[in-house]
């Protein structure tokens, strides 16, 4: 069923916009599920009505102006209990942390597509609708988990059988991966990954879902979550080339076994470089997800703007997901104790985007 059918429960919401349209493209995508008022930022009532269900807001969050007007406004007690959703334009990263600083519950992507739209309005308002069948979202997540481990056996084997692998090899089961976090939750995701037996695969696994799941709670365009897809199952590529003995270890390694193990950033940068197909972005994923933002990381130490966004995630993920997969079975607990550690690591990771991570830390 098309969400764009006007079978949804009517609310009241407010847009605040400093756009010159008004956001009226937005404003047409709301008005299907509720009664819309349009307001400029500087408009926005200190106390609204009680029968406002929510507020989304369209600024340029560049605006230092724009970013200001609005965050005084929204320290509301009203306002601080409803959802508040943020318009983000097409980036990766900077918008995101700027919308979850002003106390984003969600966001909305730009360019529009109206049915994503109504999705984010429809999970923050939490209207009925109908649910997926079991079985459909049971067998989405099974195809999802399949296929992203036929992708991880196929990287592993080629890069230790000397084989050329391609970027195609990463790419083919990325629709897969996204329609199984899509249709099932992160948390069925992680329980299926949890029973594999090989622990390099069970990994990038844990690190993909929540990479992917991540982005899709930013309300990332497609092509920006399949690139995190990528980037969570090849970012350890190079431990194909570390000795199981090491890799299978259960107790903690030796100094020689660690600098062995920490190898396997080079090791796999330089297996993917040598085929001159990969892009340069997974490229710097596979060398760089174990650098941190204070320059203690490995392998060249790099710090703050050094880092692009997408290693900055990954590497934010990676950290939650290794805990989590050595925690224990009760998963609440695991991902509360995870995520005090990434808070806890203060300036080593980008803590604007542990915050946005949060949600889908705690979340099911």
């Amino acid at each position: 069923m098309s969400l764009v059918d006007g079978s949804l429960g009517r609310r009241y919401l407010l847009l605040a916009s400093d756009r010159g349209d008004r956001s009226s493209e937005l404003a047409r995508i709301m008005s299907v599920v509720g009664n819309v008022d349009v307001v400029s930022t500087a408009d926005m009532p200190e106390k609204p009505l009680k029968s406002l269900s929510g507020i989304v807001v369209d600024i340029d969050l560049r605006s230092t102006e724009s970013v200001q007007r609005v965050r005084r406004k929204l320290v509301a007690k009203a306002y601080q209990s409803m959802p508040r959703l943020f318009v983000l334009a097409d980036t990766l990263h900077h918008g995101s942390t700027q919308a979850w600083a002003l106390g984003a519950t969600d966001t909305i992507q730009r360019p529009f597509e109206a049915d994503a739209v109504l999705r984010r309005l429809n999970a923050s308002f939490a209207y009925t609708q109908e649910k997926e069948e079991t079985s459909a979202s049971r067998e989405a997540l099974s195809r999802g988990v399949a296929a992203a481990h036929a992708v991880l056996v196929r990287v592993f084997e080629k890069l230790r059988a000397g084989v050329p692998l391609t970027p195609d090899d990463v790419m083919q089961e990325e629709t897969r991966i996204l329609k199984a976090l899509k249709r099932s939750s992160l948390k069925e995701w992680v329980l299926a990954v949890r029973r594999h037996h090989n622990r390099s695969y069970r990994h990038c696994l844990l690190v993909t879902g929540f990479a992917v799941a991540f982005g899709q709670h930013l309300g990332m365009r497609e092509e920006d979550q399949r690139r995190l897809a990528r980037a969570g199952l090849i970012h350890d590529v190079g431990k194909a080339f570390i000795p199981l003995s090491i890799l299978n270890k259960a107790d903690a390694l030796t100094d020689d076994e660690d600098a062995v193990m920490r190898e396997h950033t080079r090791r796999g940068y330089d297996a993917l470089a040598a085929q001159a197909s990969f892009p340069r972005e997974m490229l710097d994923v596979v060398l760089h997800h174990h650098e941190l933002l204070d320059g203690t990381g490995y392998p060249d130490q790099l710090r703050n703007g050094d880092i692009s966004d997408i290693v900055r995630i990954i590497t934010m993920v990676d950290v939650f997901a290794a805990l989590v997969e050595r925690s224990g079975q009760d998963t609440s607990l695991s991902r509360e104790a995870a995520f005090g550690t990434l808070e806890h690591m203060g300036d080593k990771l980008d803590q604007q985007l542990v915050q946005a991570f949060r949600p889908v830390a705690f979340g099911s």
